[in-house]
């Protein structure tokens, strides 16, 4: 068997942004580009467009750039775009609900097919068409669905208790957004999304930039 080459973490997550630029471009029937311009929207260099894209064959040609509408169909292959993703999201909270009616989710390729959660006030209550489910159905509906993808809207404790059960019962890829950083087997991609760790980010950012006028 031939073995694929290692990509960088980094490199995996400007892939989303790539396809994002590219479809935007699309939208405004632009059929190519180059790794200049491409640089340019994506706010880095040139050579790392072309070193990036290297790792996946390169796609572009001397002298004409990138051919979008093939970039965009290679780069959404390489997501695994195009194909339905049959999803569970565990947890209607505010966040839940503003997971569950995103709509671009679905233009993408995941698909949620169940809500779950435990609070007796939620079940039975509609999000997005869906019934909300209560967390006792949870393990047989990813059974008999064959559901890949847990997106995880509840607190830490909850997740530890879920975890292990959902992964037996089929779970391949796991969307994180409690404070939990689990860990899981190989055969299982998991992505931890921390909205606060952004936040305090963000306000690093702020305070970096007070500091230079201040010391300017």
């Amino acid at each position: 068997m031939t073995q694929r080459k290692k990509v960088s973490e980094a490199v995996i997550k400007r892939l989303p942004r790539y396809y994002r630029h590219l479809s935007q471009l699309l939208e405004g029937n632009i059929d190519r580009i180059s790794s200049n311009e491409l640089a340019s929207r994506m706010h880095i260099t040139a050579s790392q467009v072309r070193q990036d894209l290297n790792n996946f064959g390169g796609f572009g040609q001397q002298g004409y750039g990138y051919n979008v509408k093939m970039l965009h169909a290679e780069i959404g292959n390489i997501l695994g775009l195009g194909q339905e993703l049959s999803c569970v999201l565990i947890g209607a909270g505010n966040l839940g609900h503003a997971v569950a009616n995103y709509a671009n989710f679905e233009r993408r390729g995941f698909k949620i097919k169940g809500i779950f959660d435990n609070n007796p006030a939620i079940i039975d209550t509609k999000i997005n068409g869906l019934t909300v489910q209560t967390v006792d159905d949870l393990i047989p509906f990813i059974q008999k669905n064959q559901i890949k993808i847990a997106m995880l809207t509840i607190p830490a404790v909850s997740v530890k208790e879920l975890i292990d059960d959902i992964i037996e019962a089929g779970i391949k890829g796991i969307w994180n957004f409690s404070y939990l950083d689990m860990e899981v087997p190989a055969d299982v991609a998991l992505v931890n999304v921390h909205l606060s760790d952004s936040l305090m980010t963000l306000a690093y950012k702020l305070n970096e930039i007070e500091y230079l006028k201040k010391n300017q």
